[in-house]
């Protein structure tokens, strides 16, 4: 087991983004699009959730059809001038992560300022041997195999010694397809073929870890 590496999303992984993160950058998205693109409320909502049941990301859309610059989109739609009052910490998450067994890496598709600074809120940052954030992945996020495959490159990995972490069925199949093993953080009933293991929250890996031998 100590060989192993997991692989955790942030987002709706390690916090519960719903309540207050998800529903401002999904305003920051709309509003940006509404300013670069021109669009009405509506129609900026509606291009900005296209895109994501699309691609699997708002900005995989924008650069595929729109020539917009990654860095320029991340930055204006990732700001939280009161993200420690929107981050949800688990006061037991320290302690499951740090008796978990294994190297620790965070692979989001979030920026790289955001991803640190929700680390730093959950005060869990020092427990990570690397975070791999969006600009790591050249702006090809998940679920494109591009960004799974320059992780494994990263850490001279193969994909059977790892297991992902992760709230997002999308990007939980194409880990699988690579070989990894997979832990869907879900609280729902339905299930799926690329999943392993299912959990309804991070907190209840410990007692999931039988089921990944």
């Amino acid at each position: 087991m100590s060989g192993r590496v997991w692989i955790f999303d942030l987002d709706n992984t390690l916090h519960n983004a719903t309540p207050h993160i998800f529903p401002h950058i999904n305003r920051s998205m709309t509003a940006y699009l509404q300013q670069y693109l021109q669009l009405d409320e509506a129609a900026a909502n509606e291009l900005r959730a296209h895109y994501w049941r699309r691609y699997g990301a708002t900005l995989s859309g924008l650069m595929r059809h729109h020539g917009t610059r990654p860095d320029h989109f991340l930055w204006h739609t990732h700001q939280f001038p009161a993200l420690p009052d929107m981050v949800l910490r688990e006061p037991r998450l320290r302690h499951v992560l740090k008796n978990l067994p294994g190297k620790k890496v965070v692979f989001s598709n979030a920026p790289q300022h955001y991803v640190h600074a929700v680390l730093k809120l959950l005060r869990v940052t020092d427990l990570f041997d690397d975070v791999m954030a969006v600009e790591q992945m050249r702006y090809r996020p998940k679920p494109n195999p591009s960004g799974f495959m320059r992780l494994l490159h990263r850490h001279r990995v193969k994909a059977a010694q790892c297991v992902m972490v992760e709230d997002s069925l999308e990007n939980l199949q194409t880990a699988k397809c690579l070989g990894m093993r997979t832990v869907w953080v879900n609280a729902g009933s339905r299930n799926a073929s690329c999943v392993d293991v299912k959990i309804r929250d991070v907190m209840q890996l410990p007692k999931a870890l039988h089921r990944l031998n």
